[in-house]
């Protein structure tokens, strides 16, 4: 069924909100800040049912992949690059994710991919169009 196949797709950076905040909130770099401000990040995600391969394709080549079946522990790497172990769910059409000093969802929102991290009241929202 199509609902299923909801996510799949290519997404571009289109903007964000409270961005400086949050990063440093989450206690990133600040060379990682500026790198990763008004970034042009590319986000492919392929969904099988339950299982998603979800890869960020930065400016410079720089990639990174998290793969994990919804409600099953998967190996995940942060906005930092910090490993770390989590089950993503599935809530309401959202895919939902506790990452260390973070709460994520991403959901499709009118054809974007709009995603939301909380971290001590500071919230980011990241918004993607749909290229391909």
């Amino acid at each position: 069924p199509k609902g299923n196949m909801a996510f799949t797709g290519k997404y571009e950076f289109e903007g964000d909100e409270n961005y400086d905040e949050f990063v440093t909130k989450i206690g990133l770099p600040s060379d990682k800040i500026e790198m990763g401000r008004n970034c042009k990040i590319v986000t492919e995600v392929v969904q099988n049912g339950n299982d998603f391969t979800w890869t960020q394709h930065f400016p410079g080549g720089r990639t990174t992949t998290n793969k994990f079946s919804v409600g099953v522990e998967a190996d995940m790497e942060t906005m930092g690059g910090r490993k770390f172990k989590t089950a993503v769910k599935m809530e309401g059409g959202k895919l939902v994710a506790d990452f260390p000093n973070y709460h994520h969802t991403a959901e499709i929102c009118g054809g974007k991919l709009v995603e939301i991290s909380t971290s001590s009241g500071v919230v980011y929202k990241r918004t993607s169009k749909k290229i391909a």
